[in-house]
């Protein structure tokens, strides 16, 4: 499998507070890497570098399919490939589910009225709910709202999708729609890089499980090896944490 996104050496400060320690991480197409980790341990500031939604250290570098990640005349490009979905959904609360879906293919694809509604239509029923297509986002439970997002996020067509805690704003009963989504995504063999408390969706889905405590990389490796033989103690603590053990 041909690396799809490359991060070497990526760092992040804000002011004196360092972030994001040299980080580096590649990404293979059709992979799913599931990030997880503590809270406060950079794991969303690194996928929002990703797509420059953060800028980083000058002396860092990332490149998504062979272009380069900063500022400049590729960034509308690596945007247009990469898709995100955040904690919050960031839907347009003025537009319909359906052109919520339309609009950036339509503005930055030049694709047609039709076929982005065509296109629209065919992505909602793919995450099941495309009778919700004429509502406004604020008619809809959070799983509904989260599923749009994805589908938005899918209209473009990108080389990979990024998302962000994508559960962790929604009521417990509602986690589950929004992950089977996921999964079937992942089954499909869309490249993702998901952070995530839900440690079932991670040891089921990742291809790889990349542990971050401050800012760093502690441990990489498959569900198994992670869940079940991790080799560093900040791991192990980490489960033990979470998984009740």
């Amino acid at each position: 499998m041909k690396p799809l996104i490359e991060i070497k050496d990526l760092k992040k400060s804000y002011g004196h507070l360092q972030i994001l320690h040299g980080i580096d991480l590649t990404i293979a197409e059709g992979e799913v890497v599931c990030i997880i980790g503590p809270s406060g341990s950079g794991k969303s500031t690194l996928i929002r570098c990703i797509n420059y939604l953060e800028p980083f250290s000058t002396d860092s570098s990332i490149t998504v399919d062979g272009m380069k990640v900063g500022r400049g005349k590729n960034l509308a490009k690596v945007r247009a490939e990469v898709g995100m979905v955040f904690q919050s959904f960031n839907l347009f609360p003025h537009l319909t589910v359906l052109k919520n879906v339309m609009l950036a293919p339509m503005r930055v694809r030049g694709t047609s009225a039709n076929e982005a509604a065509r296109k629209a239509h065919e992505l909602l029923a793919r995450v099941g709910i495309s009778e919700q297509a004429d509502k406004y986002p604020g008619n809809l439970s959070g799983g509904q709202q989260q599923r749009v997002a994805i589908a938005r996020a899918l209209a473009m067509e990108p080389k990979a999708l990024l998302f962000d805690e994508p559960t962790s704003a929604l009521d417990p009963e509602m986690v589950g729609e929004v992950l089977d989504v996921m999964k079937n995504l992942a089954d499909a063999g869309v490249t993702m890089i998901v952070v995530t408390h839900e440690m079932g969706f991670a040891r089921q889905v990742a291809d790889r499980v990349v542990l971050m405590d401050s800012g760093r990389i502690i441990e990489t490796g498959t569900p198994t090896q992670i869940f079940d033989n991790p080799k560093e103690e900040r791991t192990k603590s980490f489960l033990r944490a979470v998984l009740n053990h």
